[in-house]
């Protein structure tokens, strides 16, 4: 499987939200749905545990896509993630990178080849 980077830095490829969506599996988005839900501190639904990845051209999202700030932010940049912004770490990500540190580590190495 070739690796999907979103576009705030998330490994899409290794997220258990896409893997249990690929694999169809439903015992692995429930898991997935409680642990987020206790994690975030969330309502989170089997239901809301279906994605191909964020990126444009991919119709099914995890259900936080259609209102992430994040996401509609680089499309609207027309940008390929937001390692490639000039606004690099806004306020918005430098908050969303106190949840995921690992997605700072990927786009300061997407950086780091530009």
């Amino acid at each position: 499987m070739e690796e999907m980077i979103a576009y705030c830095g998330i490994t899409c490829t290794e997220c258990p939200a896409y893997l249990a969506t690929q694999n169809d599996d439903d015992e692995e988005r429930k898991r997935v749905a409680e642990t987020w839900s206790k994690q975030y501190q969330a309502d989170i639904k089997i239901e809301d545990i279906v994605c191909d990845g964020c990126l444009l051209g991919h119709t099914r999202y995890f259900s936080h896509c259609s209102v992430c700030e994040i996401r509609a932010c680089a499309t609207g940049k027309g940008m390929q993630n937001c390692a490639h912004c000039d606004d690099f770490a806004c306020e918005t990500l430098t908050s969303f990178f106190q949840l995921v540190p690992e997605a700072k580590a990927t786009l300061e190495a997407i950086r780091a080849g530009l």
